[in-house]
C-alpha cells in the first residue's frame, strides 16, 4: 500500500504515529545555556535549521514557539512512527536554534482511527500548520481542515477525499489522478515475471478504504497486460485459517498475488501456501510489509515465496551507510530515540518536515501560513535532503516517474534486480491515469472558500 498509497489498506496500517511534546524555548543557547546554536544541515539541505531573532505573533500558533499537528492512528494502532519521527526532527532543530530563533512544537493528534474530526477541529484551533503524520480515515477531517483553512504536509494521505485535497501538499510521489504504481505493475508483468500476466490475483481487506486501492490496483495491472484470474477479500477481523485462500490460489494456477491487508496475515497465508507445496512466480508485500517484522513472522516463507514491495522512490534503508541523508535520519535516532526504530514511515515523515521546515524558514519574521504554502509550491525537485527521488511538488496532480523494488530475503530487504537507471533509482515510469471513478479530494470550492480567503 504505500503510504497514501501504501498504507491505505486499513488493516496493514490506519497510518501510524504522530508528534507530540513542546520542546525548547525563544533562546538561542543551547540547552545548557552555553554557546549560541549553530545553524544545522540536513542531507543536502544547508542551514535547514538556525538561530534568529523572529518571535511575533504572526499566525495562530507561531510565537516563540511554532505549534505544529501530526495526525496519528496510534490510539489505535500502538504504532509510534510519527510521533518518533516529529520528536526527533524538532530535538535536532530546536538545538541547532529551531526556525530563525522560534522553536519547533510538535502536537499529537491521536485520531485513535476514528476520532479524525475531533482531533482535526482542535488543530484548527490551536495549530499553525499540519505536519508529518496522517490517519487512515483521513477523510473524515478534510472538510473541517479546509473550512479553517489550516494547510498541511503530510507523511502519507490515504482517502480519496483528502489525497491531492487544496491547502496539502504530499511529499509521497504521484497525484490523486494517477496509479502511483504504474511503474512497479509495469516491470513486474512486462520484464521482472512476464510468464505470470495470465494469472494474477488480489487479496485485500475488507473495508471502504482498501477497496478502493483494490479497485485502482486491478484497473492498473489489467492496463499492464496482466490478467487477474482470482479476487477475494478477508474480514477485518482476521483469519482463523488461510487454507482455503492458499487452496483457491493453488487451484487457480495464480502466479502473480497482490495482497492489500496486514503483513501479519500475509506471513500466515504464506506459511500455509509453502505448506501445500505451491509457490508464486511473486508476491507484492506491499511496503508496510517493509521491515524486519514481517520477515520474523513469515519464517521459512521468506526463502520458499518471492516477496515484493514498491518504496515509491524512497532510499532503502538497509543501504543507509551510501546515502548521507538516510544515514543522518538513522544517526539522529541513535541519538535521539535510541530504542526506536526508523521505518519507512519515519522516512516519509522527515521528507514532510524538512519541507516545513526549509519552507518555514524562507519566510523570516512574518511566518504566515500562506508564505509557507506557497515557498513548498516552488520545490520542482524535492527530495527532502536526499531521503528519495525529487519530485516536483508545484505540480500537485501529476504521475510518479521514479520507483524502486526491494525483495525480501532471509537475510534482510535488499533490493530487487529492476534495473535501476538513476542511481537507487528506476525513472522511466509510465504514467496511467485512472478511468474509473473513485471518489475525487476535496477542494475550497466545495466549501464555498477560495485561495483569496487563506492567509
Amino acid at each position: 500500500m504505500r503510504t497514501k498509497k501504501t498504507l491505505a489498506a486499513l488493516l496493514a496500517v490506519s497510518l501510524l504515529a504522530a508528534g507530540c511534546g513542546r520542546s525548547g524555548s525563544g533562546d538561542e543557547e543551547t540547552p545548557d545555556g552555553g554557546t549560541p546554536a549553530a545553524a544545522a544541515d540536513f542531507g543536502d539541505l544547508k542551514g535547514l535549521c538556525q538561530p534568529g531573532d523572529a518571535k511575533s505573533k504572526s499566525a495562530q500558533g507561531v510565537g516563540a514557539e511554532i505549534q505544529l499537528g501530526v495526525f496519528t492512528d496510534i490510539g489505535f494502532t500502538k504504532k509510534t512512527e510519527f510521533v518518533d519521527a516529529a520528536e526527533v526532527f524538532a530535538k535536532w532543530c530546536n538545538e541547532a536554534g529551531g526556525i530563525n530563533g522560534r522553536k519547533l512544537a510538535p502536537k499529537t493528534r491521536d485520531s485513535k482511527f476514528m476520532e479524525v474530526r475531533q482531533r482535526m477541529l482542535e488543530s484548527c484551533r490551536e495549530d499553525f500548520f499540519i505536519v508529518g503524520g496522517g490517519s487512515a480515515l483521513d477523510a473524515m477531517g478534510v472538510k473541517d481542515r479546509l473550512n479553517c483553512l489550516l494547510p498541511a504536509f503530510p507523511a502519507q494521505a490515504s482517502q480519496m477525499q483528502n489525497t491531492g485535497s487544496d491547502l496539502q501538499i504530499e511529499t509521497v510521489a504521484g497525484g490523486s489522478s494517477y496509479s502511483p504504481y504504474a511503474g512497479y505493475y509495469t516491470w513486474i508483468i512486462k520484464e521482472g515475471y512476464p510468464g505470470s500476466a495470465g494469472s494474477v490475483g488480489v487479496i485485500s481487506g475488507d473495508t471502504p478504504v482498501t477497496k478502493v486501492l483494490e479497485g485502482q490496483t486491478k484497473e492498473m495491472l489489467t492496463a499492464a497486460g496482466a490478467k487477474i484470474s482470482y479476487s477475494e477479500l478477508y474480514p477485518t477481523q482476521g483469519v482463523s485459517d488461510w487454507t482455503p485462500y492458499a487452496q483457491a490460489i493453488k487451484s487457480k494456477g495464480v502466479k502473480g498475488l497482490v495482497f492489500l491487508g496486514d503483513f501479519a496475515s500475509l506471513a500466515k497465508l504464506e506459511q500455509v501456501l509453502t505448506n501445500i507445496d505451491y509457490k508464486l512466480d511473486w508476491i507484492d508485500a506491499n511496503s508496510n510489509s517493509y521491515g524486519p517484522a514481517f520477515l520474523q513472522l513469515a519464517g521459512p516463507a521468506v526463502a520458499a515465496q518471492n516477496n515484493l514491495a514498491d518504496l515509491g522512490g524512497v532510499f532503502p534503508l538497509e543501504n543507509a551507510a551510501q546515502n548521507p541523508a538516510t544515514q543522518q535520519v538513522l544517526d539522529l535516532f541513535k541519538k535521539y530515540a535510541p530504542d526506536k526504530q526508523v521505518t519507512l514511515q519515519v522516512v516519509r515523515a522527515f521528507v514532510a518536515w524538512t519541507l516545513f521546515a526549509k519552507s518555514a524558514a524562507s519566510c523570516g519574521d512574518d511566518l504566515t501560513r500562506k508564505c509557507v504554502y506557497e515557498a513548498a509550491l516552488k520545490e520542482t525537485a524535492w527530495s527532502g535532503g536526499g531521503l528519495q527521488a525529487p519530485i516536483d511538488l508545484s505540480q500537485l496532480d501529476a504521475p510518479q516517474k521514479c520507483f524502486n523494488v526491494e525483495k525480501a530475503t532471509p537475510e534482510g530487504w535488499k533490493p530487487a534486480d529492476f534495473k535501476p537507471d538513476t542511481g537507487a533509482y528506476r525513472c522511466d515510469a509510465p504514467a496511467y491515469k485512472f478511468t474509473a471513478d473513485y471518489g475525487k479530494p476535496l477542494t475550497l470550492a466545495d466549501i464555498g472558500k477560495s485561495l483569496s480567503d487563506f492567509k
